[in-house]
């Protein structure tokens, strides 16, 4: 494969794998990862890429990693493979597409009479007490 093409479909892949892991999804990202490597036919480096993974996802979540160098490292994990699997191809191509997006319905809420209703709406009288008040 192409030198040009294969880091063309590597670095896709691996902003794909950047939106997975920033979205907190690692774990529907990992069957993927999983599945890929384990085409080539050896458990250790499927084992050493779940493993980067891993540790990424961590770094990632404590802010002990740059966006840049987890893209970069997939980028050079991916491009490897695919130069050594032109096979999967397919299959790392997948990866370029964004993580779905978690979904939150945000509703609305009145609440009505005495009381402090934090985040929300309020209508009527607020009464604070405090210790002294008693």
């Amino acid at each position: 494969m192409y030198e040009e093409a294969v880091m063309a479909v590597s670095t896709g892949a691996a902003s794909g794998v950047l939106s997975y892991l920033l979205q907190g999804q690692a774990d529907a990202l990992r069957s993927q990862i999983s599945a890929i490597f384990r085409l080539g036919g050896n458990p250790q480096e499927e084992a050493a890429a779940l493993q980067v993974l891993d540790e990424h996802a961590a770094a990632l979540a404590r802010r002990g990693i740059t966006e840049r160098t987890v893209t970069d490292t997939w980028t050079e994990l991916l491009a490897a493979f695919l130069d050594a699997h032109p096979s999967a191809r397919a299959d790392i191509e997948e990866l370029k597409t964004t993580a779905p997006t978690k979904t939150v319905n945000i509703g609305s809420q009145h609440n009505h009479g005495s009381g402090a209703f934090i985040g929300n709406d309020h209508h009527g009288d607020i009464n604070i007490n405090t210790r002294d008040d008693r």
